[in-house]
C-alpha cells in the first residue's frame, strides 16, 4: 500500500505531465491563422489551381478580415 507521500508524488507527476501536454498544445496554436491562409493561397496560386484574379480577390478578402 502507498502512504500519503506516495499519493502526493503520484499527484505531482500527473500535474507535471498535464502541464507539459498543455504547454506543447498551447505552443502549436500560437500561429496567426491569416498567415496560414495566406501561405495556402500562395501555394494554390503557384500550383495554378486559381487564377491571378481569384488570388488577388481572396488576398484582399483575407487582409480586410484581420
Amino acid at each position: 500500500m502507498m502512504g500519503a507521500g506516495g499519493w502526493l508524488w503520484m499527484l505531482i507527476w500527473i500535474a507535471a505531465l498535464l502541464f507539459m501536454v498543455w504547454f506543447v498544445v498551447r505552443g502549436s496554436t500560437d500561429r496567426m491563422p491569416s498567415e496560414d491562409a495566406t501561405a495556402i493561397l500562395r501555394a494554390r496560386f503557384a500550383r495554378g489551381e486559381i487564377s491571378q484574379e481569384e488570388y488577388e480577390r481572396a488576398l484582399g478578402t483575407l487582409r480586410n478580415s484581420t
